[in-house]
């Protein structure tokens, strides 16, 4: 498997820099600010991580616990409100999203080390 070419680790970083930068629009509430960009950013630079070394498996499910951080982290940062869209869709969006992408990565990474480790 080419580094670089995987469209779920695309989506990944793009997820993780909208979370990040969604910082600078959305109202704060509780600590989403820190919350959010910090997640934003580790699920960035999972992304890129699995870019370039596509045969990392680990990564696969390190991106998608930053996934699952980011659907439970407005109940524990205290930034829920679910009448309006704020930071608390925008991470329950965005780590649903890097929960599915992680999940249908994780057969062609195995596939990608099991190649590399055999040749």
């Amino acid at each position: 498997m080419k580094k670089w070419t995987r469209w779920e680790d695309w989506v990944a970083v793009a997820a993780g820099l909208a979370v990040a930068l969604s910082t600078m629009f959305l109202t704060p509430m509780g600590s989403s600010v820190a919350i959010m960009a910090v997640l934003g950013v580790a699920l960035a630079i999972a992304g890129l991580v699995n870019l370039a070394w596509p045969g990392m498996v680990a990564m696969e499910y390190v991106q998608g616990a930053i996934g699952l951080l980011l659907i439970v982290s407005p109940w524990i940062g205290g930034y829920v409100d679910t009448m309006t869209f704020g930071a608390a869709w925008m991470s329950w969006i965005s780590g649903a999203v890097a929960v599915v992408v992680a999940a249908l990565a994780i057969r062609p990474s195995m596939r990608a080390h099991h190649d590399a480790v055999t040749h």
